[in-house]
């Protein structure tokens, strides 16, 4: 069903015109926003794509209708806010944030109220809902080719200017030295993106505008690390991006600029948990296995000081440990899985596997409270809790050598025996 309402759109004008126009931006965007993010600009493009609206507002009310005017105020408006937020960062010395905040509500606040009065002229409306979150199943060919020549644009601007956008981002300090100047490059990416910010007022509208501008960037930064495979996986993933988005907003019959958000924000955590760079879902997994080791060697640690007792109960272990009593029962169970424990009438005995385990235990323990006091001067009241720590992360190589560097020592700083291999 899902499927079917798909192809019906896709088979309407507005469908296919619709899925060009989201191509189009996602690689636009894609493209702009990894300078804008690794530019660490990425509120500057969030206001600029507020702060164009009251150009719009005024070119409609003095000339009407008219793709150049809206294109002509959006321009004015968009370097008149850049050229504000500099001056408050670099003359008032105003933090960053706290100048791109007052430009850009300052500016945002004067389109909306130019949108209201506007609306109530008779013969006039405005739906500031599309203006805000746009609307792309609204658009016109004309849209279309405009949002084509602004992919062409940006494209002609980043391979004739790549030099220079590359020294500026990453090379501010000696870029004049070569011949480049920083606020020229600054001012011409900000009216190339006010140009590209009214090329997609209509699709997703001066608000959503930020997530393509900002999520697909910051989503080919998880999976590349040299500017050109950054720049190509961030329009691809931009693509990708808005034309999901824009399935989606058909099948749930949804709004499309909102859709494309979302779909962004999902994008960027899969690279995020699922990244060779990141390694985040590695770096659990890690961490819960070395926890599950913990527990486990801590367990027979115990069983093997208090294998005299009479019994052991699952309870002293547990407030012992500070682990739940399911999870002492878990690791007890796994103990016995893996031959390390019998456990008979609810007693629970170390085999001689659990015995040589524990005694790898104890030995890079105590080895490590004789360095500690031996290499380090520590006293041999400070070292257990350091050694109790520590303990489960010695490799044998590295117990070996601390063993040889402190000459085989028998007895660790407390007078218990060392265990030998």
């Amino acid at each position: 069903m899902a499927f079917d309402s798909l192809i019906n759109f896709f088979n309407l004008e507005t469908g296919y015109l619709a899925l060009f126009i989201s191509l189009c931006i996602g690689c636009i965007y894609g493209i702009l926003g990894c300078f804008m993010v690794l530019r660490n600009m990425s509120l500057i493009g969030d206001a600029l794509s507020h702060a164009i609206l009251p150009g719009i507002v005024f070119a409609l009310m003095i000339f009407g209708y008219s793709t150049g005017a809206f294109f002509g105020g959006a321009v004015i408006a968009g370097l008149f806010s850049a050229i504000l937020i500099t001056w408050l960062q670099q003359k008032v010395k105003l933090k960053n944030d706290a100048a791109i905040g007052i430009i850009f509500t300052f500016m945002f606040s004067i389109g909306v109220i130019g949108i209201s009065r506007i609306s109530k002229s008779q013969g006039v409306h405005i739906d500031l809902k599309d203006t805000l979150f746009g609307n792309i199943l609204t658009v016109s060919k004309e849209d279309l080719w405009l949002t084509i020549g602004m992919l062409m644009l940006v494209i002609i601007f980043v391979v004739l200017f790549y030099k220079q956008l590359f020294v500026t981002t990453f090379q501010l300090d000696i870029a004049e030295t070569l011949g480049v100047n920083p606020k020229q490059v600054h001012y011409l990416l900000m009216l190339i993106l006010s140009l590209c910010l009214v090329a997609s007022l209509r699709s997703v509208g001066v608000i959503l505008v930020v997530a393509m501008l900002i999520t697909p960037a910051a989503s080919a930064l998880t999976i590349a690390d040299r500017l050109p495979k950054v720049i190509l996986s961030s329009a691809i993933i931009g693509m990708i991006t808005t034309v999901t988005g824009l399935c989606i907003s058909v099948i749930l019959d949804a709004p499309p600029g909102p859709c494309m958000a979302v779909v962004g924000t999902l994008i960027y955590l899969l690279l995020v948990f699922f990244s060779p760079k990141k390694e985040l879902l590695q770096k659990y997994f890690r961490k819960e296995k070395m926890n599950q080791q913990i527990i486990i060697e801590d367990i027979i640690k115990y069983l093997y000081k208090h294998q005299n007792d009479k019994k052991i109960e699952i309870a002293d272990i547990s407030k012992k440990l500070g682990h739940k009593t399911s999870k002492i029962t878990n690791t007890l169970q796994k103990l016995k899985e893996i031959g390390m424990i019998l456990e008979a009438h609810g007693e629970y005995t170390l085999t001689d596997k659990g015995i040589n385990k524990t005694n790898q235990i104890l030995r890079a323990h105590r080895l490590w409270e004789a360095f500690l006091v031996e290499e380090i001067g520590l006293d041999a009241g400070q070292v257990h809790d350091e050694a109790e720590r520590f303990e489960h992360h010695l490799t044998d190589e590295l117990i070996s050598e601390v063993d040889e560097q402190l000459g085989y020592p028998e007895i660790d700083p407390h007078g218990s025996p060392i265990p030998r291999n």
